[in-house]
């Protein structure tokens, strides 16, 4: 099942050598330990990663795909899709894919206020 919340996460935008960010992810009540490893970069427009939890039995694969608007800024989206999982995993692929499409789209938000604020402050 893939990840919601974080609470922490490392991220590179190029392939890592020997380096494996790991996140705790939520969800609902549950928390377990996530491996990321960045697997294509294509900076500044696209960068693929694959996580792998439940000791390898949950796997998954997410795309940030990064659009400059004509007016500044930019639109960033991102993708998701499981590889494998477990079979209650699968037979909740309804109830998750609602629980991350509201966590994203808050990620995205406070995303968007933290750039903002460092835009704002660079330009001062």
């Amino acid at each position: 099942m893939p990840p919601t919340k974080t609470e922490h996460q490392t991220r590179t935008t190029k392939p890592p050598e020997d380096h494996r960010p790991a996140t705790t992810a939520a969800l609902g009540g549950t928390k377990t330990d996530v491996t990321i490893d960045v697997v294509e970069a294509e900076a500044p427009r696209r960068i693929v990663e694959r996580n792998v939890s439940a000791a390898g039995r949950r796997q998954g694969r997410g795309t940030y795909t990064i659009e400059p608007l004509p007016t500044g800024g930019a639109r960033v989206s991102f993708t998701y899709t499981w590889v494998r999982a477990p079979l209650a995993d699968r037979l909740l692929a309804p109830v998750v894919r609602a629980t991350m499409r509201h966590a994203n789209r808050t990620v995205m938000r406070r995303l968007a206020t933290e750039l903002a604020c460092h835009v704002s402050a660079a330009e001062s």
